[in-house]
Parts: C-alpha cells; structure tokens; sequence
C-alpha cells in the first residue's frame, strides 16, 4: 500500500494472506487424514468473510507510530482475524446461533455431516470447539511466523497474553449475567471485555508496540480505540434486532431468544414500567424457549421506550469521542485519515 487509504484493496490484500495460510494449514490436516476433510474446509471458510476491520486497525497502529508499508506487518495483522474467527466460532457454539454470514454456523454446518455416532449434536458442537481453538493456536503462529524481527514480535506478547484473558473474561461474564437483572453498566463491561477490546483497541495497540511507539501515543490510541470498540458493538447489537437479515447474515431474534444482556436490553428495563417489565420477565426469563411472537413483542417493546434512540446516541457520542482523541495526537497524515474513516466504518455500518 502506498500512502493512500484504500479500505477495498486492503481487504482483499488481508484475504489473500488469510487463504493461503489456511490453505497451507487445511493441507496439513488432509495429510493425516482425509476424514479431516470438513475440519480443513471449515478452516478454509474463515477466510472468506469479514470486514478485516480487526487487521486495518492492526495496520494503522504500525503506521501511526512513523513506520512504513511491510508485508511482514501485514501477516502479523492478518492474525488478528484469525483470533476474531476464533471468538466468533466459540461464540455461536455457546449461544447455538444457527447463522453467521447467511450460512449455518461451524457447529450447525458439522451437524448436518453424516455422523455414524449416537449422538452427532454432540459431535458436531465438539468438532466447533476443536475449530475454534485450532483458530486461535494458529492466530499465534501467523503472528510468529510473519517474518517481522524477533525484537519486534516479543514487543506484543504481555498484549497476546492480555488480549487472550480478556476475551475469555468478557465472554465469560456475558454467561454469568445472561438471565440476571439488565443493567447498562454491566452491559458496557460485558462489550467491552468480550469485543471492543480486541476489535479497536488491541489491535491498534498490537501494530504500534510492533513499531516501537511511545506510551504517549499507545495511550492515545487506547483513548481513541476502546469508545469506537464499544461503538462498533453496541451497533452490531442494533442490528442484530433491527437491522435487514439478508444483510446482517444473522437470525433476527438471536440475542432476545438467548436472553443476552445488551446494552439495548438494559436501556428498556430502565425505562420499563411495571407490567411492562412483568412482560420482558415472562419472556425472556421463562422455562423454555420463547416463541417468536413472544419476541417480536418485546422487540416493539424497546422501539416504544426509546432503547434503539438512546443506544444510537451513545454510538455516536463514542464515535465523537474517538474522533476528537484522533485531533489530539500528532499522526501522520495518512494514519489520522485512515483512522478517521475506519471509525466511521467500524459505527456506521448496515452489516
């Protein structure tokens, strides 16, 4: 890349890095041996989807910090959709989402293989967690192998082992509050540690330590990052209700049918009265799973409270934010207008 900030010409050079690294790694599995082959495939699939927000953000960190264009940069970037690919495998697998990208998620699309098991669900939510951690040993190795400096690669690895226990945490906490009562703070903790940290922040942070950065500007890359991470986020959530699923790729009603606590969740208890909250109770919180009217019902529920309204101001308070910590720091041209885009990118987005 030159000096210009070409978000399609990046993509597609991420993709590239991403395919054959995966192409190379599913070989590696055939070789064993062939019944492996759905495990390659899925592997191989990871590489045809994405924004590579995660891999830009990575980029930019490096060049805000002064240095210039490097394939080697590129590979240790490009391993930041590998961890993402990681995250989102697992996280389908414990909400036992059924879409991702219009397509069956890694353990729907294992449990339509032909298994000659008793229990092929099983099977196949096992083979999802295996994929899923598989991805994320290899995030490592890409960044290991990605040709940078060893002086430069041991810069990032405190942020690796960070990056690693807080994606757990987030996750984790996401469980540990699905069910309970919804409050907007812990909504906030559970998208930052569980998303927004290792979609802006991290990143960002990943490519400028590779670079040498001062803490200086580290810490105003993290001022910019963890508003915008949480931005992005609170968007998907948007979307996840109210966007279009022929664009989202995702089922509709997934995080009200799982009950997860999102910020949107939160923002309409708040406002609930009484039999209104009686409502989200029954529906949300009942034995079983709740039927799709049941859901669309508490979906008009947050539109007639105002949730949707308020969430989008607080996207776009954190996206003002982000931006004017951008005008705060000394960057180079290209890097200020780069990051300038991508976070209008990551927060305004329709999929």
């Amino acid at each position: 890349m030159s000096d210009g900030w070409a978000p399609e010409a990046f993509k597609t050079r991420t993709d590239t890095v991403l395919a054959g690294f995966l192409d190379d790694e599913a070989a590696e599995l055939l070789a064993v041996d062939d019944a492996l082959d759905p495990l390659a495939e899925a592997l191989r699939a990871t590489a045809r989807h994405g924004k590579r927000l995660r891999a830009a953000f990575c980029y930019w960190g490096w060049r805000a910090a002064g240095q210039p264009d490097s394939d080697a940069l590129m590979r240790a970037a490009a391993a930041m959709e590998l961890v993402h690919a990681a995250a989102v495998v697992h996280d389908d697998l414990i909400d036992d989402s059924p879409l991702r990208h219009g397509r069956p998620t890694a353990h729907h699309a294992f449990a339509a293989l032909p298994h000659p098991r008793r229990r092929p669900r099983a099977a196949a939510r096992a083979l999802a967690l295996l994929l899923g951690d598989h991805l994320m040993a290899l995030a490592g190795r890409l960044y290991a192998e990605s040709g940078l400096p060893a002086a430069y690669l041991s810069r990032g690895r405190p942020l690796w082992a960070a990056l690693a226990r807080e994606l757990v945490a987030g996750e984790a906490l996401e469980i540990l509050h699905t069910g309970g009562l919804p409050d907007t703070g812990t909504s906030l903790k559970v998208i930052r540690y569980k998303t927004a940290k290792y979609t802006v922040e991290q990143p960002l942070l990943l490519g400028a330590l590779l670079a040498g950065a001062p803490a200086a500007l580290r810490d105003g890359l993290s001022r910019y990052g963890l508003p915008l991470g949480e931005a992005f986020q609170l968007r998907d959530d948007l979307l996840g209700l109210f966007g279009d699923p022929a664009r989202t790729g995702k089922a509709p009603l997934d995080d009200l049918r799982t009950a997860r606590p999102t910020v949107l969740l939160a923002e309409t208890w708040s406002a609930a009265g009484a039999a209104q909250r009686e409502l989200l109770r029954r529906t949300l919180a009942g034995d079983g799973t709740p039927d799709d009217d049941g859901l669309r019902e508490v979906r008009g529920l947050m539109t007639e409270l105002g949730a949707p309204a308020r969430v989008e101001r607080m996207i776009a308070g954190r996206v003002e934010e982000a931006v004017r910590t951008l005008d705060e720091l000394d960057l180079p041209d290209p890097a200020h207008r780069a990051l300038t885009d991508l976070a209008h990118r990551a927060a305004v987005r329709h999929h």
